[in-house]
């Protein structure tokens, strides 16, 4: 389809004579005006008359003051888009209500009343995929964080529990399978219809409700908890999908029986079930008893899907089961304390895929993903703490600020206490909060009480934004190693001054004479600043610092290129020796990239990687990992105005040069790699890894080549991930094997969306000069829809991710994304709205280009009728 676009001047700058004026600034929710609510809702029931095209709601729900808030006659109810068909209170018709915008307000005379609310809602026309909406003719729902309320009335805040009752009744021709919370208690049918009812004993927020009524099939198992229950187990797809579910189902029983062996957690239902649905605006939600997952984070086959789609679904389905005691047990009592549940669960996955798989290589994986997305989220003008202090729309903080960076403050925690105090002070936190809307504080505080630690101070790192940076000065004098520390936290907006954060640093001295690698020792920087006496100097000392990514920080150092070629070849933690990998390539690239030449380091990284590519010692998913370079998002981070294509320029000539100067150990390499047989074991994902990464530096120095090997792996490969890669090295280059293999990979897939999903992604990302042309063409593919946002990520997000196609210097790639955002954010605006902050970084480029950013994000600000989760993100942006 063609994305609209606004009308420009001649200079450039957009037309507004006709423009309708901005929408009014939402208003902005404080955390410190929470108040509990006036009135418990100690049971809801819910009957469904079902239809795609309108489905009826009717509420029974029972209120009664509520004696730890002030009190108030006035019941708020909240709606959005709602049809109003009756009201009663106690049984009897009730006209005392009135309307506040979408709210509805009841004022009630009792202490206890039971208020029945019956409501029409138009699945079908719900593009926001936000509360209950048509997805390929099922019915399913999405209520975190507000989409209940636009279900029925209700008080849709997190800290309003209520036990659900839920009768749901349809055609059974077109809804064979009703689904919701908890345990099925009846069901039966009447002539064409049927019903079900569902009941879920254990109180929730209206955040957790969850309904799913469609032509489904599916996977069922079962599993027996540690005291002996037995849990039937359910994964729900259509007919079609069903052979690609196993995976997801064995990643369940694994992570069911993780959280009873590390947590202590068991599950509290009968039945477990999963649904895939093919339009989901995130990757899955942990409604109680009853998940429901992007179809992306449940299917999988070695033809259709690659070993990280292996990994991101068992990684998925593990934290939204997790979620089921840190997020649905023990909820949280506002939206201000969101990481409550998503820090702690995203520790808690990750720690689980660390068991599963390879501890080093996922850690080193983790840390990727949280300097690439939310480091510069912490450096750019929508930096928040990870408790926030206010927001004037709550979609907009489902950040990795709150997610990656909240797990890195938990975990800081753990490192802190060890593993056996941690796992004490969870005991605590469940036993003292089960069955209560809690708040970060809380945690904080049974992590001190349960595990003995103080973390007055600690508690910073809730309320302050930004990422610290800590200088390290390291000398040797008098045979006795010194450490001097000081940190700083840079200004973000509303926080100009930062105080000191306690900052473990797990550290360790190499002596470089003798090869001797030293002992690990946990240091404390709690201070602005402090000296640490480390012993003894070894011969030649190295400092092995922040081992393991012990703290979520960046490290300023000048360090010797010579000492970081060593521990990029000897380091004996894994997280370290890839950070002296990556801090070598770093500063070789930041030389060139202003215009230096840099040989020596060149020579350096050359030989770094030589030893790397040669090392018998390491396994091939850790090898693949050290041959990474750093990304370019990263490498932007480290200046304080990036030219993006400088560095980008300065980065694919290190590649050639490196493909030069290792042409023949990097075929050898993908040899080796190609003759080990497909399997699922580690071995064999890690001759995938490599054999891919080896193909790229190969494309770099002779393109020609590369064309060629790649498309002998594209013809032979036998499962997704070899063909795959394959292809992203094809995708940038011209040429017929390009052309063919890209209609091959179409022909051969298009009838499976996730992996058309790559067809689109891999285009958009790739390295061809004519990506942006590309996009545009693609944008008018017939597969290709606004609607889904699978669809929308796997195009424009891709596309946002490459310097010379989103940074082009004409600023069209900034044009292509703004438009994008105006398009859909009348459809969608959640997804709209997280394409906003790519073009929110202008303050951290080069001024032709930033000048250009900013323009665009003005031109979104000056449409009419913007949503609020896309007005916010981008007066913030500009403000």
């Amino acid at each position: 389809m063609d994305i609209a676009r606004t009308p420009a001047t001649p200079d450039g700058n957009p037309e507004m004579a006709d423009a309708a004026p901005a929408p009014a600034a939402p208003p902005e929710i404080y955390r410190k005006d929470y108040r509990p609510f006036a009135w418990a809702v100690p049971a809801t029931h819910l009957d469904f008359a079902l239809g795609l095209e309108e489905t009826e709601v009717t509420a029974k729900i029972e209120v009664a003051r509520n004696p730890a808030a002030a009190p108030d006659p006035v019941l708020r109810l909240n709606g959005d888009g709602l049809e109003l068909v009756s009201l009663a209170v106690d049984g009897a018709p009730f006209d005392g209500h009135a309307m506040d915008g979408n709210d509805l307000l009841i004022t009630l005379p009792g202490n206890q009343h039971r208020v029945t609310i019956v409501t029409r809602v138009k699945p079908a026309e719900n593009s926001q995929l936000m509360g209950l909406y048509a997805s390929n003719g099922m019915l399913c729902t999405q209520c975190e964080a507000e989409g209940f309320r636009r279900i029925t009335f209700f008080p849709d805040r997190p800290d309003v529990l209520s036990t659900y009752t839920v009768r749901m009744k349809g055609p059974k021709d077109r809804f064979p399978v009703l689904l919701s919370n908890g345990d099925r208690v009846r069901a039966g049918e009447d002539g064409a219809t049927h019903w079900a009812e569902w009941h879920d004993p254990w109180p929730k927020p209206s955040y957790l409700f969850a309904l799913v009524a469609g032509d489904l099939v599916a996977l069922e198992d079962r599993f027996t908890t540690m005291t002996g229950r037995d849990v039937s187990l359910a994964i729900w797809v259509r007919a079609d999908d069903l052979p690609r579910t196993r995976h997801a189902m064995e990643a369940l029983k694994k992570a069911m029986r993780w959280d009873e062996e590390v947590f202590g957690r068991e599950y509290d239902l009968g039945v477990f079930n999963i649904v895939a649905v093919g339009d989901f605006n995130m990757g899955a939600m942990e409604n109680k008893g009853l998940n429901i997952f992007n179809t992306k984070y449940v299917l999988a086959d070695p033809e259709t899907a690659t070993d990280g789609d292996y990994d991101g679904i068992e990684g998925v389905i593990a934290h939204e089961y997790f979620h089921n005691w840190s997020g649905n047990r023990v909820t949280c009592r506002d939206w201000f304390q969101l990481s409550l549940k998503e820090g702690f669960t995203v520790l808690r996955d990750q720690l689980f895929s660390q068991d599963m798989n390879s501890p080093a290589v996922k850690r080193i994986e983790d840390v990727r993903v949280l300097r690439s997305v939310q480091f510069p989220e912490d450096s750019g003008p929508l930096a928040h703490p990870i408790r926030p202090e206010s927001f004037r729309e709550i979609s907009n903080f489902y950040t990795p600020t709150v997610y990656n960076k909240g797990a890195e403050v938990i975990r800081m925690m753990r490192t802190l206490a060890g593993p056996e105090r941690f796992r004490a002070g969870t005991d605590l936190y469940f036993a003292r909060h089960d069955g209560e809307a809690a708040t970060c504080e809380d945690f904080v505080a049974a992590m001190e009480e349960g595990a003995g630690l103080d973390l007055a101070r600690f508690r910073r790192w809730y309320s302050q934004a930004g990422t610290p940076r800590v200088r390290v000065e390291f000398a040797v004098a008098d045979g006795r190693a010194r450490l001097d520390l000081s940190q700083e936290t840079p200004a973000t907006p509303g926080q100009p001054v930062k105080e000191p954060v306690p900052i473990p640093l797990a550290v360790a001295l190499h002596d470089r004479e003798r090869n001797a690698l030293g002992e690990e020792r946990l240091i404390v920087l709690d201070e602005a600043s402090a000296s640490f006496d480390l012993g003894p100097a070894p011969q030649r000392p190295a400092l092995s610092l922040n081992r393991g990514f012990s703290a979520p920080i960046a490290v300023e150092r000048e360090v010797d290129p010579e000492e970081l070629a060593y521990l990029a070849r000897h380091d004996d933690d894994p997280f370290a020796r890839y950070e002296a990998m990556q801090d070598l390539v770093v500063a070789h690239l930041l030389a060139r990239a202003m215009g230096g030449e840099d040989a020596a380091g060149e020579d350096a990284i050359a030989e770094a990687f030589a030893s790397v590519l040669g090392d018998p010692g390491i396994d091939d998913l850790m090898r693949g990992e050290l041959m990474l370079l750093p990304g370019i998002a990263y490498l932007m981070e480290q200046v304080l105005l990036a030219d993006p294509g400088a560095l980008f320029t300065a980065r694919e000539g290190l590649k050639a040069a490196l493909g030069r100067r290792l042409s023949q150990p990097l075929a050898s390499l993908h040899a080796r790699a190609s003759d080990v047989p497909f399997a699922m074991d580690a071995s064999a994902k890690g001759a995938r890894k490599v054999k891919s990464l080896a193909l790229t530096l190969i494309a770099a120095a002779d393109p020609a080549r590369a064309a060629e090997m790649a498309a002998t792996q594209y013809d032979g490969a036998d499962n997704m991930t070899d063909r795959q890669g394959a292809l992203m090295v094809l995708t940038g280059l011209p040429g017929a094997e390009r052309t063919a293999r890209l209609l091959d990979f179409y022909t051969r897939f298009r009838t499976n969306a996730l992996v058309i999903d790559k067809w689109f992604s891999l285009q958009a990302s790739s390295l061809h000069p004519q990506v942006l042309a590309h996009v545009r063409a693609l944008a008018d593919h017939p597969d290709f829809t606004l609607k889904n946002p699978n669809r929308v990520r796997a195009l424009y997000m891709a596309f946002a991710g490459t310097p010379q196609g989103f940074h082009a210097p004409s600023g069209e790639g900034y044009r292509l994304i703004a438009d994008l955002i105006l398009a859909l954010d009348p459809l969608n605006a959640q997804t709209a709205a997280r394409f906003v902050p790519m073009l929110g970084r202008w303050r951290r480029i080069e001024p032709a280009r930033a000048a250009l950013m900013r323009g665009q994000l003005e031109r979104i600000a000056a449409a009419p009728r913007l949503s609020r989760d896309t007005y916010e993100q981008v007066t913030r942006s500009l403000s």
